[in-house]
């Protein structure tokens, strides 16, 4: 499986239209009522095996986790998810789509440009989509642009 997306890059830690091929998601946000928070973000959280996929990269991508939630990512979180995951970006899906594809064994790539950024203070897309939507329009045609590279990358 191959799934391109967006992602909000952490400010001072990458760049926009920045690509970042995940080989780790993390689903930072679950909270635990009946049990351990910590445990289940480690049951969820998937290493992916990326051996596979043939070197070079016909793209230049950042290599790295990335943290994945149901929501915005909140700026006062983005130290902890800095010091606690080593994150650089964070989107809604990866996670998920990893997770499924580890439970199901296959393969997966996923590709994620980096939107607009997200401080300690505030997202800069935050009130205003129109900052979102720019960075999307340039990232999402990137990646489709390169797709066929990378699907030659294949075995």
């Amino acid at each position: 499986m191959i799934n391109l997306g967006t992602a909000g890059g952490f400010a001072g830690s990458i760049e926009k239209q920045a690509v970042v091929l995940a080989d780790r998601t993390i689903v930072y946000d679950i909270k635990e009522a009946m049990g351990d928070s910590a445990e289940a973000i480690a049951d969820y959280s998937v290493a992916i095996d990326l051996t596979w996929l043939k070197e070079p990269y016909p793209s230049v991508v950042r290599k790295t986790l990335l943290v994945s939630g149901d929501r915005d990512l909140v700026p006062a979180e983005i130290g902890e998810l800095v010091t606690k995951y080593g994150a650089v970006a964070g989107d809604w899906e990866s996670g998920a789509i990893a997770y499924t594809c580890a439970r199901n064994k296959q393969r997966v790539v996923i590709l994620r440009g980096v939107t607009d950024l997200v401080c300690r203070e505030v997202g800069e897309a935050y009130g205003n989509m129109a900052v979102f939507a720019d960075g999307a329009n340039v990232v999402m045609r990137r990646l489709f642009g390169e797709l066929p590279a990378w699907l030659e990358r294949l075995p």
